[in-house]
């Protein structure tokens, strides 16, 4: 007897990265993909792969994380599968929907920008308890107007290895950043937000530390195009943010009723951030 179709489910997946190991699947520690995938298998009774459009690290959240599976066509539809998933997986795991998808989407390859925030805290308040969870509670004051003249020269396409923690020599360290800027968070502090093609490890929170480092009058603004054109090695980036003011909080797809242009691969590991 033949096995019964499967049908593609798209999930919009956001959680607390307090407590997981980012989001791949790692032996002995809870990630994002091992509780999803366990939740798959107890209410499926197979192990189903869960495939994202990208790697978050250890401590960093998301409210927008695009993820697919694989199911039973005749078992499942998007109402059930939400059903189910939300009601068995831990509380820091959301799924905001479900969907059914074309069977060739993949949201890595088929993926043209993907967005992250990151709050930095400069009010006493963000280090209360319900705040500084998802916030870097720095606590200084910064200026916005040399942390923004730093920012206004990310928009491009340029090489962002001096930001990066590891290389990545196969893919190249060629990144295109199509809006970056610093708003308001309430009256908390300032949220940094970014809109790229792909990123390199750690990237984000590499250039978070370097602004704020200018926002506090520690380094130069000039120093985001010395390390952007990578011809002095001595001028490196400052530590990275901490990893609890990250959110992974939108990806772009050209069409969501079919995928892009995408390299012939069969390998499903999500990229790093």
């Amino acid at each position: 007897m033949s096995s019964p179709p499967l049908a593609r489910f798209r999930l919009l997946v956001h959680y607390d990265g307090a407590g997981l190991h980012g989001w791949q699947l790692q032996p002995d520690v809870p990630t994002v993909q091992g509780e999803i995938e366990a939740v798959l298998e107890r209410i499926t009774g197979s192990r189903r792969t869960v495939v994202a459009s990208g790697r978050t690290d250890t401590g960093v959240h998301a409210t927008g994380q695009v993820a697919v599976v694989d199911l039973p066509a005749d078992r499942w539809t998007a109402h059930r599968l939400r059903r189910a998933l939300n009601g068995l997986l831990p509380a820091g795991i959301w799924i905001q929907e479900a969907r059914g998808s074309p069977p060739d989407f993949h949201p890595r390859f088929d993926a043209r920008a993907r967005t992250y925030r990151y709050r930095v805290g400069t009010s006493p308040l963000a280090a209360s308890p319900f705040h500084r969870r998802w916030c870097w509670a720095l606590g200084d004051e910064l200026d916005l107007d040399l942390m923004s003249q730093g920012t206004a020269r990310l928009p491009g396409d340029h090489s962002f290895e001096a930001f990066a923690k590891a290389g990545q020599p196969e893919r190249g360290y060629r990144c295109t950043v199509q809006a970056a800027e610093w708003a308001p968070w309430d009256d908390l502090g300032w949220t940094f937000t970014i809109t790229a093609n792909r990123y390199l490890h750690h990237m984000v929170r590499y250039l978070v530390g370097t602004l704020v480092d200018i926002g506090r009058r520690r380094r130069s603004v000039a120093d985001i195009a010395v390390l952007l054109a990578g011809e002095d090695r001595e001028v490196v980036t400052s530590p990275p943010a901490p990893p609890q003011g990250l959110f992974l909080t939108r990806v772009d797809y050209d069409d969501d009723a079919g995928p892009t242009c995408r390299p012939p691969s069969t390998d499903s590991r999500p990229p790093t951030i």
